[in-house]
């Protein structure tokens, strides 16, 4: 009997030191972490922040656990917490919104629980409480944080219609309308929304821009994620092998363009929306080296294989099923991406053909695709060819199997018609389509951008 109680008391001793071994452990981890933040003026800026993340979140997915003392039930959590946040920190770069909002909470609690973020400093980073230091971009990250968390995925379409800023504009400098978002329009919706934001909706916003200089797609990670038709980077300005011609020629003729506040290459960005193209004046990549990032990572889901100079150009699909494009000097002259989205529940003939005498048309397009016409429709990018296709497909006799044969997995029929028997296939490195519109390998993707077509032929069953 007496053994046994002395059995029990070592186990008890032997317990109660691996508590104290394991909190004496966590106490001087978080004393170096202390440590390790030098508090100065500059210690809550955007940059000395998002360099405090990378290098916690670096150590958090490097630690080795058997080297702690864990229990062996907290080893197993430990491991399966540091696996999910791998795999999120990987699948975030894929447009996968549930692992940015997982990465992006890990975030706000560094700052907040490690880093000593709080509502006096927290000003540092973005000068909340002096709307005069406000940049357009902080002001435009405000204003699609607040409209999000009413609007969700809608925010920036009710922002864009409530302010109608999708017209044609005159700007200083153009002789002709555009299609433009300016920094004065951004500043001045600012204004007249009187935002008033608590600590959570400022570490919120200081969070999502360092996860964006991180693991996002940089200015355009949010406008990404919004419901509209899609965004493209580095289709406008003045590329960065002009800059340096011009630099070696005439450095007089450089500072006048950079005076002139001339844009560059890293500062295209367009959205598509109802159709129209429209340039983000106030958004910008900064520099030529971001651009770059973001075109090497946006295309990256499901592993399409290497952007190079001798492969100038990838074609794939995101997480969400957007299609991504990228292409890359010496094959285009700058950096530059096309991410289109197809956000179309159910597309019908009625819904999109709505001028006058659209019953004939409707009605001749249905007769065409039940006749098993060879039908092509045509157009310039963003004219809703896709659209159409969607919605002419509805009108397919249900007895008929349907194959689709594209260049990237962009119609999703079998989300709108699950019961119908549908198979698509897609390009590949090893199989593709061959002598299409008879153009070559290389230039193929882009007669994808400009025509979609259509070839209704009953199939064999298999």
């Amino acid at each position: 009997m007496s053994n046994m109680v002395n059995i029990l008391a070592i186990l008890m001793v032997l317990v109660v030191a691996g508590f104290i071994v394991i909190k004496v452990l966590t106490s001087k981890k978080n004393e170096e972490v202390e440590d390790e933040i030098e508090h100065d003026d500059k210690t809550y800026t955007i940059e000395m922040m998002t360099a405090f993340v990378k290098r916690r979140l670096d150590e958090i997915t490097k630690i080795n656990l058997y080297d702690i003392g864990l229990s062996e039930e907290e080893l197993k959590r430990r491991k399966n917490k540091k696996y999910e946040l791998k795999k999120a920190l990987k699948g975030c770069t894929y447009g996968d919104v549930n692992d940015k909002k997982y990465v992006k909470e890990l975030i706000f609690d560094l700052l907040s629980k490690e880093y000593g973020t709080d509502e006096t400093n927290i000003s540092h980073a973005i000068p909340f409480d002096i709307p005069s230091l406000l940049t357009a971009q902080d002001k435009f990250d405000i204003l699609i944080y607040i409209y999000k968390k009413e609007f969700g995925y809608e925010a920036l379409t009710e922002l864009i219609k409530k302010y109608n800023l999708a017209s044609l504009k005159y700007i200083s400098g153009e002789a002709k309308p555009c299609y433009v978002i300016t920094s004065e329009e951004i500043s001045d919706i600012y204004e007249k929304e009187n935002i008033a934001l608590n600590f959570d909706d400022k570490l919120n916003i200081v969070t999502q821009r360092i996860y964006q200089s991180y693991k996002g797609y940089s200015s355009i990670d949010e406008v990404r994620d919004m419901n509209i038709d899609g965004v493209s980077g580095g289709v406008s300005g003045l590329p960065e092998s002009f800059l340096s011609q011009v630099a070696q020629t005439d450095g007089d003729y450089l500072d006048q363009i950079m005076d002139s506040k001339v844009p560059r290459a890293c500062d295209s960005i367009w959205i598509f929306f109802q159709g129209k193209s429209i340039r983000l004046a106030f958004l910008s990549f900064g520099t030529e080296s971001e651009l770059k990032r973001v075109c090497q990572n946006i295309y990256k889901y499901n592993n399409p294989g290497q952007l190079s100079d001798s492969n100038g150009y990838k074609i794939n699909e995101m997480k969400d099923g957007s299609r991504v494009v990228v292409v890359r000097p010496s094959m285009s002259e700058t950096w530059a991406f096309f991410v289109r989205k197809f956000d179309v529940k159910r597309a019908t003939l009625e819904q999109i053909i709505t001028c006058d005498g659209k019953e004939d048309a409707i009605e001749l397009l249905k007769y065409l695709v039940k006749g098993a016409r060879i039908i092509s429709l045509t157009g310039e990018q963003g004219c809703g060819k896709t659209t159409m296709l969607m919605a002419m497909i509805e009108n397919i006799y249900e007895t008929m199997n349907i194959r689709v044969q594209e260049t990237a997995f962009e119609l999703h029929l079998r989300k709108i018609y699950p019961t119908r028997n549908i198979l698509s296939f897609r390009e590949t490195e090893t199989v593709s389509r061959t002598g299409r519109f008879g153009r070559s390998e290389k230039n193929r993707w882009f007669c994808k951008h400009h025509t979609e077509r259509l070839q209704l032929t009953q199939l064999p069953a298999g």
